[in-house]
């Protein structure tokens, strides 16, 4: 009896141990489930801070952007000096286009950043408040100055529009003064035979037609090449030429026109004479011609025959 009854009191504290440790056990179980689910709800709030948070950073971002283009355009108007609003202007742009897995650290160095943004942009505004006046104080003196000079400005116009009229008066009198003048000219036609006849012509008697002249003295006219030009027409104002016997044309009046015969010259300015010979072909109605001598554009003398 008593062997039995020492036995069971054993069996009874086995027992009781192990249902302490069972006990022990479930509780650390349960407090390490509690703990898990604790630190992964602070986790996901965590997580989901630090995604508010950049996505509230980045949105400042896209404001700072558009803030350092207005002052860009602000400053640029004022004159002032935009490099430094360019170079923040390209880190934000290339912040936005960042695309990387965002940690705590990285966000708060954006932050710091949109921190230094901000305070560039305060900086500036400072600025142009001081190019602002700076350039109101300019646009006054500038207007001032402006009214003084339009008032000079018109004198001198008024005086070099006096002195630009006189000089082109001067111009064109010294134009006129250089023009050469035909002297003594004399038309008359020569016989088959080469006998001289002067007007009126029978139109059998004209094998050909001597044009003879003096080109007049000028000292002021140039030493220099001229083409001296010879225009026959008749009673029609009909021009007589013959390319074919050197005749062409040249500018007069800003037309082409017709011309009978041309000499290539160098005027020397010693009263040099001039024969033109021309031969039409042909006999001449009977009529009265002009005989007409160019140069440079202007006519320099006339002479009438009458043909028979």
């Amino acid at each position: 009896m008593s062997s039995t009854a020492n036995i069971q009191p054993q069996k009874g504290n086995k027992t009781s141990i192990v249902i302490a440790l069972l006990s022990i056990v479930v509780i650390i179980q349960s407090v390490k489930i509690f703990l898990d689910y604790h630190e992964k709800g602070e986790v996901k709030q965590q997580l989901v801070s630090t995604t508010e948070d950049l996505t509230d950073t980045r949105q400042r971002l896209v404001e700072i952007s558009s803030e350092l283009d207005q002052k860009i355009v602000e400053i640029t108007a004022l004159g002032g000096n935009v490099e430094d609003l360019k170079k923040a202007k390209a880190e934000v742009e290339a912040q936005l286009k960042r695309n990387v897995a965002w940690s705590s650290k990285m966000i708060k160095e954006l932050k710091d950043r949109v921190a230094g943004y901000e305070e560039l942009l305060r900086t500036k505004d400072t600025e142009i408040e001081k190019l602002q006046s700076l350039n109101t104080n300019l646009f006054s003196e500038n207007r001032t100055l402006k009214t003084e000079l339009n008032t000079q400005k018109n004198q001198l116009e008024d005086s070099i529009s006096r002195l630009a009229k006189n000089k082109e008066e001067l111009a064109g009198k010294v134009v006129l003064a250089s023009q050469l003048k035909a002297e003594g000219i004399k038309v008359v036609a020569l016989s088959e035979k080469g006998k001289e006849r002067d007007t009126p012509f029978r139109s059998r008697q004209i094998e050909k037609l001597k044009v003879e002249f003096n080109l007049s003295e000028n000292k002021v006219a140039p030493i220099e090449g001229k083409k001296i030009y010879i225009r026959l027409t008749d009673e029609n104002s009909q021009v007589i030429f013959d390319m074919a016997k050197g005749s062409g044309t040249f500018i007069l009046n800003d037309k082409e026109e017709w011309y009978t015969a041309m000499q290539e010259i160098l005027f020397d300015n010693t009263r040099q004479k001039l024969t033109f010979i021309y031969e039409k072909g042909s006999e001449y109605p009977s009529g009265n011609y002009l005989v007409e001598i160019f140069t440079d554009e202007y006519k320099m003398g006339s002479a009438q025959f009458v043909v028979k």
